[in-house]
């Protein structure tokens, strides 16, 4: 059920939260004052690779029609577009590597290789997302608008589509995403709120599409001559891989087991300490080595990302450390799991979440008798299960401090 009151929720106290906020601010501010050299050497030297490979692929695509040529180029250019949309692209956008001061390499100015308009995209993500993080009612991301992800949201007969819609949306995700930005819930009802924005928008989601489909399936195909078709089939699966993959990614961030959502009455006079909190009970994250990490656009730290969406994604796994501290501090739940535990998890519950209540309870009722444990009952035997994301205990060694000032986040 949706979470109206974090404090309630954690069992802390309103000076516990802002004392909370006052060592989170504390993190940033020693981030802020150590970024440098090494950060910026980090993110030129990924944004060389990327191109490097990028250029490989495509001229592998000129033996396109021999089979091992086919397969090398549209592996390397999925690889290629993994990196560009996930730890670069994604994360520029955020303005993590604006303190640069790099022209080349700043939120205002980088375009993406995706179908969705870099400027739209930061809207509905690092706006609405990220300052109304699960949120029901404001955050988009809770079910891309088309999916029924929480048992509190009512159930439709649409839904039962859900297991279709999901696999359809994995595969063409970025399309999904370049949606994500337009009125579509009042498109739905026929009453969109601002049609000439709707419209402009919309315009330059076909002028978006229509780049990047006459790069991949056009200019690219074309240059490779005779092989024109199978070039454009290799730059279609590297899409298809690069979809599927971010897909992957971010749901194993936002609907696994212990991502919280909240009601908008979370949101009355919220301080930052409770948007802290907010960050922290609505993400979960999922473990793997620096490489699983770099081309997950370091969203395996969704929870490090949640709450410092602008630091450089490269000191993330530092941040992890003192962010896990403080949960064991305040005695506060520290989701993560294994990649395909976190996956499940999320694909499990949309599955489930396409049949109406009754049709869960017979589920529920039938592994009771069995004598099975209930889906997504919680286990805690290791640093790849998912951790017990019970409502703690009120800490009481936490000194009170005055409230912080409230945030938009």
């Amino acid at each position: 059920m949706a979470i109206r009151d974090v404090k309630e929720f954690a069992h802390l106290s309103q000076e516990d939260v802002e004392a909370l906020g006052r060592e989170f601010d504390q993190i940033r501010s020693d981030i802020e004052e150590s970024r440098g050299d090494a950060d910026a050497a980090y993110i030129r030297r990924l944004i060389t690779i990327q191109r490097r490979l990028n250029v490989a692929a495509r001229v592998m695509m000129f033996g396109s029609n021999r089979r091992e040529l086919w397969w090398a180029g549209a592996l390397t250019l999925g690889v290629a577009k993994i990196l560009e949309n996930m730890e670069i692209g994604h994360n520029v956008m955020h303005g993590e590597w604006d303190w640069m001061n790099d022209p080349e390499i700043h939120s205002s100015t980088w375009e993406w290789d995706n179908v969705c308009p870099a400027d739209q995209w930061k809207h509905s993500h690092n706006y609405l997302h990220h300052t109304y993080t699960n949120v029901i009612g404001k955050d988009k991301d809770v079910g891309y608008e088309i999916l029924r992800v929480r048992s509190d949201q009512p159930w439709h007969p649409y839904y039962l589509t859900q297991p279709v819609v999901n696999t359809l949306l994995m595969l063409a995700f970025e399309y999904g995403v370049s949606l994500h930005d337009l009125d579509i819930e009042g498109l739905r009802r026929m009453e969109v709120e601002d049609p000439d924005e709707f419209k402009r928008k919309l315009i330059d989601i076909g002028r978006k599409q229509a780049r990047q489909i006459g790069k991949d399936y056009v200019l690219f195909p074309a240059l490779t001559g005779p092989n024109a078709v199978s070039t454009a089939t290799a730059n279609f699966t590297a899409n298809i891989i690069r979809n599927i993959w971010s897909y992957a990614i971010i749901f194993c961030g936002h609907f696994p087991d212990g991502a919280e959502v909240f009601t908008e009455e979370e949101l009355e006079n919220e301080t930052q300490g409770e948007w802290y909190l907010r960050q922290l009970l609505g993400s979960a994250n999922f473990t793997g080595n620096r490489l699983m990490h770099i081309m997950s656009g370091s969203l395996g730290y969704q929870i490090e990302h949640h709450l410092y969406p602008d630091l450089p994604s490269n000191r993330y796994p530092e941040i992890a450390e003192r962010v896990r501290a403080l949960c064991d501090k305040y005695e506060l739940p520290y989701t993560t799991g294994s990649f395909p535990r976190q996956f499940w998890q999320a694909t499990r519950s949309i599955w489930r979440l396409s049949l109406p209540a009754k049709k869960l309870r017979e589920a529920s009722e039938r592994r009771q008798e069995l004598g099975l444990p209930r889906p997504g009952a919680a286990k805690s035997t290791g640093p790849d299960k998912m951790e017990t994301p019970q409502r703690p205990p009120m800490p009481t060694n936490t000194p009170g401090m005055p409230a912080a000032s409230a945030s938009d986040g």
